[in-house]
């Protein structure tokens, strides 16, 4: 299949190799959906908001679903082909390290590097006392314009976050270092991933993480703090809006000051995660880039195999029976499937239905429980969840849950479109 010529440069030509504004990522675990979703972009962009896609996919999913990078790559040429799509766009490799990034390097052109695991490893004291020094033209009152509260760096603050952060920040430098051996310096998207961890970051430690980005020669476009709250899988936020507004609306004046006054990238910008389905949040995003004029990053992952689930049980007898088997298989293997992701996920065991109980609902008490419509008495958070992270299932049925998707492929797809394009992108940029 020959590629449009503008695709082809977007590809080759790396002094153009800078995200746009806005951009959107999304997974789609069995690689089905990237025409619907696409669609979903190209109806934002013809209303006014250019959006790009971003289609996601990490090792660990890649392990489960069976599938390879290159699949992904395959999936968005063959969209943007259907749909005569003609603009940027770009395939991440999703939280990767140093041992997992090596495959993506061929088919992907966006790299999230993930140093979560890194924070809080102590360097030497030597490296930390060289730090406090490199940085003490900072020390006192510092100003940040859009920040009213008092900044104060104290030599104190200094230390501890070079204790927690710069043996991460190194490891961010050797990844990305590898990774512009291969693909040449520019020839990629480079996000910063420190948003599973488990210490959040104010709006200091965010200019000083960027400070030692800039030290290191990362040319980070995008950041992933960690907020404050739960960002729990394909639910609403979980924590208080008030505080969460504060920290995003702060976050993106330091991105701003720091594009000024560490001379980074002017396309630098904040990358929300887990951003499935946080709909109480998306007015505060909306306006605070609206506010100072900002680009952003949301990254959304697991909502596309939900729809994928909701329209095969709304589409049919086959199709329910299918869905209640990943319901059933899921709860009897609780503690596997939850386990990976227990950070981002808010179950209670107690609220999950038992599997008889389900297998007696019909195609509207299942997809009530299972759509995320809060005004709806029947939704339930942690039916949802489970059936979230219970996509190994489906993944072991091989060619029959396949088969199914492409049988109900319309209803499928109209579901994932509204959902991508009325749930999320709408809300957050229109």
């Amino acid at each position: 299949m020959r590629l449009p010529s503008a695709i082809l440069k977007s590809w080759k030509n790396h002094k153009m190799m800078k995200i746009e504004k806005y951009s959107f990522g999304t997974g789609d675990r069995f690689g089905k959906e990237g025409s619907a979703q696409l669609q979903a972009i190209q109806e934002i962009n013809r209303l006014g908001i250019p959006v790009v896609p971003v289609w996601n996919k990490s090792n660990r999913e890649h392990s489960i679903i069976h599938s390879s990078p290159a699949d992904v790559k395959k999936e968005a040429i063959a969209a943007t082909a259907e749909n005569d799509y003609t603009g940027r766009y770009y395939i991440d490799a999703d939280h990767i390290n140093l041992s997992t990034v090596d495959r993506f390097m061929e088919s992907s052109n966006f790299f999230t590097i993930d140093v979560a695991s890194y924070i809080g490893i102590k360097p030497d004291q030597a490296s930390v006392e060289d730090f406090v020094n490199r940085y003490r033209k900072y020390l006192g009152s510092m100003t940040i314009p859009g920040i009213e509260k008092k900044l104060t760096v104290t030599p104190e603050f200094l230390s501890s976050l070079a204790g927690n952060y710069l043996v991460a920040v190194d490891e961010v430098s050797k990844i990305y270092d590898h990774i512009c051996q291969i693909k040449g310096e520019g020839n990629f998207i480079a996000e910063v991933s420190v948003d599973e961890a488990e210490l959040v970051q104010g709006p200091l430690e965010l200019f000083f993480i960027l400070a030692l980005l800039k030290e290191k020669k990362v040319a980070v476009q995008t950041l992933a703090p960690k907020f404050s709250g739960l960002f729990a899988k394909g639910i609403d936020y979980i924590g208080d809006i008030s505080e969460f507004a504060s920290e995003f609306e702060q976050d993106v004046a330091v991105v701003r000051f720091a594009v000024t006054e560490l001379g980074l990238q002017e396309s630098l910008k904040l990358s929300v995660h887990s951003g499935s389905d946080k709909f109480s949040i998306y007015p505060l995003i909306k306006a605070a880039i609206r506010k100072f004029d900002a680009g952003i990053h949301v990254k959304t992952a697991g909502t596309t195999w939900l729809e994928e689930v909701i329209g095969l049980a709304e589409a049919g007898p086959d199709g329910l029976a299918i869905a209640r088997e990943v319901y059933r298989k899921s709860l009897l293997r609780y503690d596997e499937l939850t386990g990976p992701y227990a950070t981002v996920l808010s179950v209670d065991p107690k609220m999950l239905p038992g599997a008889d109980e389900v297998d007696s609902w019909n195609s509207r008490q299942f997809n009530e429980a299972l759509t995320h419509d809060q005004k709806c008495r029947n939704y339930n958070p942690h039916f949802r969840q489970l059936i979230h992270v219970g996509y190994k299932i489906a993944a072991e049925m091989g060619s029959g849950f396949l088969t199914a998707l492409d049988k109900h492929h319309k209803i499928i797809a109209e579901k994932v479109k509204f959902n991508m394009l009325e749930r999320h992108l709408k809300p957050i940029f229109l």
